[in-house]
């Protein structure tokens, strides 16, 4: 499978937005065009974007684009024009637009998903999903296409952008030559799609483990978290020696037929495929860490080279001598191309060598709350959230006054994310953080260190008091009042979750950013 720098990438972001693509759309230009709205762009340019616009209007949008954003951010429309709608109506079920704009319900939700609730410039696209939810409440996802001639985006792995950046009153359009498919399946149903990657799948089913990549984050009643998927194709497996079920079972589990039982190899190298959490590629970029997954070791990503790697060091593949020069292969990488692929489960990227379990050294763990479902649905919009309902949270629990999530508007902000938990009075906070490799790790405290009115605090990892007592009104700056907090040290021994507790010793204010645990070098 093809590999491609990631840096060649993002370096070419800028060249992507100017070049060009079959069937580019050349859109009038418009004099004044700052107090165009984008309903106002698209109906004057009606021979271009009429049926889209009908869509839009039956899906009723057409009033939300004529105006500005409640939330102050502008909005972001993905716009086909006509012939992309024509395409798309006939590799559907539908027999014509008329037949389309009468599904209300479809229609509203088609509409919705090529609208995004936040005014994003082309210079702004991640390697991954776009920072804000579409109206539909759905993430879309941005690839950076390299051709010979030509290189452009591609929303979701189905839409070349062919203009970008057509900046109006209420936000930005971006021309797309091909419409946008909603996502309705999960990441097991993509795998039932799509038939190349049936020994993946196979081994799924055997394992037991298709509940957990079979799961809609959409569905309110859901409790179950997002995860990653790393998979290889048939052929990757191919080039392995295995061509089917039976022969990866042979390879990985030959003297244990157990395959549901979580003590299984099959079972731990299927498991080993799926993080915990919902990653894209650029999430990956310049951080080198652990990821726990659903098998008893967690993996190892590394973004700080000029490819994202996994296991490094760990597996030699290859060996390429050339002119005297030896080469050695010892990472699996990606498959740029077709990664970051949405579903309502999360992630999935495409690996280009047979992924087996490779025991991590310790690497830098940075805990942020991300496990929270609750604070994950908060943390792209600003805002002062009250935890109203502690029964929302599965990995924090506190006792004392009302705790809140703060996202802020300035985006650079010095907490990370610019989102962290506040509390203030008398309190005790408990923070259930995954699994991670044993070893001994110096850990450290991300939090407001330079207000008066801070607290002075006492920090617990699983139960054992470390950094003694801890004065939050200092330690930090007028250019860094989230200043780390180096605690001290502590030796893990088992790779299991662990619980942080942080407990006022005189009551104050406690803005909680993260807490980090970096693998300590002995002096």
């Amino acid at each position: 499978m093809k590999t491609i720098r990631l840096i060649s990438y993002l370096l070419l972001v800028l060249a992507a937005a100017s070049s060009c693509v079959p069937e580019r759309i050349r859109d009038p230009h418009f004099e004044d065009q700052e107090h165009r709205s984008i309903y106002i762009y698209i109906n004057d340019s009606i021979t271009l974007y009429s049926k889209f616009l009908s869509i839009l209007e039956a899906g009723g949008v057409d009033k939300t684009l004529s105006a500005y954003n409640p939330d102050g951010e502008d909005y972001t429309l993905f716009l086909p024009a006509n012939a992309a709608v024509d395409r798309f109506i006939e590799e559907s079920a539908y027999s014509s637009l008329d037949e389309l704009l009468g599904d209300t319900e479809y229609v509203q939700a088609l509409a919705r998903f090529h609208v995004v609730n936040l005014g994003i410039n082309s210079n702004d696209f991640p390697f991954g999903a776009l920072p804000e939810y579409t109206l539909s409440g759905d993430l879309l996802t941005v690839g950076f296409v390299i051709e010979t001639d030509t290189s452009y985006y591609k929303i979701n792995n189905q839409a070349p952008v062919v203009q970008t950046n057509i900046e109006l009153s209420n936000g930005y359009i971006h021309i797309i030559s091909t419409m946008l498919k909603p996502i309705t399946y999960t990441s097991y149903q993509w795998l039932e799609q799509n038939p190349g990657y049936s020994i993946f799948k196979a081994a799924v089913d055997a394992t037991g483990l298709t509940d957990t990549i079979d799961i809609n984050l959409k569905d309110e009643n859901e409790e179950s978290f997002p995860s990653t998927l790393f998979i290889e194709h048939d052929s990757v497996f191919n080039e392995a020696g295995i061509y089917s079920l039976d022969d990866l079972k042979d390879t990985i589990s030959p003297d244990d037929q157990d395959y549901t039982n979580t003590l299984n190899p099959l079972y731990n190298f299927v498991a080993y495929h799926i993080l915990v959490g919902n990653n894209f590629l650029d999430d990956f970029f310049e951080v080198a860490s652990n990821y726990t997954t659903y098998s008893d070791i967690p993996v190892n990503v590394n973004g700080l080279g000029l490819d994202i790697v996994v296991n490094k060091t760990k597996q030699i593949f290859d060996t390429i001598i050339y002119l005297g020069d030896t080469t050695f292969i010892d990472y699996i990488g990606f498959n740029y191309d077709a990664s970051n692929v949405i579903t309502q489960s999360g992630a999935i990227h495409f690996i280009d060598r047979v992924m087996k379990q490779q025991r991590p050294t310790p690497a830098q763990q940075h805990f942020t709350f991300w496990e929270e479902p609750w604070i994950n649905e908060r943390r792209t919009e600003p805002g002062e959230y009250i935890v109203d309902d502690p029964e929302a949270l599965y990995h924090i629990s506190w006792t004392g006054p009302e705790l809140y999530l703060i996202k802020e508007v300035d985006t650079q902000h010095p907490a990370w994310n610019d989102d962290y938990l506040f509390i203030d009075g008398d309190f005790a906070i408990t923070y259930r953080i995954p699994r991670f490799v044993q070893g001994k790790y110096d850990v450290f405290l991300g939090a407001n260190n330079y207000d008066g009115r801070n607290a002075v605090i006492e920090v617990f990892v699983d139960g054992k008091n470390i950094g003694g007592i801890q004065d939050l009104a200092t330690g930090g700056s007028a250019n860094n009042t989230f200043a780390q907090r180096e605690l001290g040290s502590i030796d893990f021994i088992r790779y299991e979750d662990h619980v942080v507790e942080i407990k006022s010793l005189i009551p104050g204010r406690f803005e909680w950013d993260r807490i980090s645990f970096i693998p300590h070098v002995e002096d």
